[in-house]
């Protein structure tokens, strides 16, 4: 089932699916100086846990009490401070769904791992 964050006004509504929120949301953490990648497996592991379905690899969206909250589990390359990297990887999540959608997340950055050039 997929879910839709709904804005209402005088000429209608807007509805805009959690795919939509997760694509947009792929291409900011894609962005970011340090990030390896997105998680495989272990993304699908995550949206299990929250019993949600993973709308996109190591992205999961929902929208609760008026508030989109995002969970990102990536790969950090190797030789990047971790810390660092979830902070930016934040902060281009929550300035691409303003800049997009309008709404300000909840970003949550879950680093799976560590990867190392080959």
């Amino acid at each position: 089932m997929t879910d839709y964050i709904s804005c209402q006004d005088p000429n209608g509504s807007i509805n805009i699916s959690d795919d939509v929120v997760a694509v947009v949301v792929t291409a900011a953490i894609r962005e970011v100086d340090g990030v390896a990648g997105l998680a495989n497996a272990a993304g699908g592991e995550l949206a299990e846990l929250f019993g949600k379905k993973n709308t996109a690899k190591g992205v999961k969206v929902q929208f609760e009490d008026g508030k989109v909250v995002v969970d990102t589990l990536i790969l950090v390359r190797y030789g990047y401070a971790i810390a660092a990297v979830a902070k930016k990887v934040q902060a281009s999540v929550t300035s691409a769904l303003e800049s997009m959608i309008g709404y300000t997340p909840v970003v949550n950055v879950h680093v799976s791992g560590v990867a190392f050039d080959k």
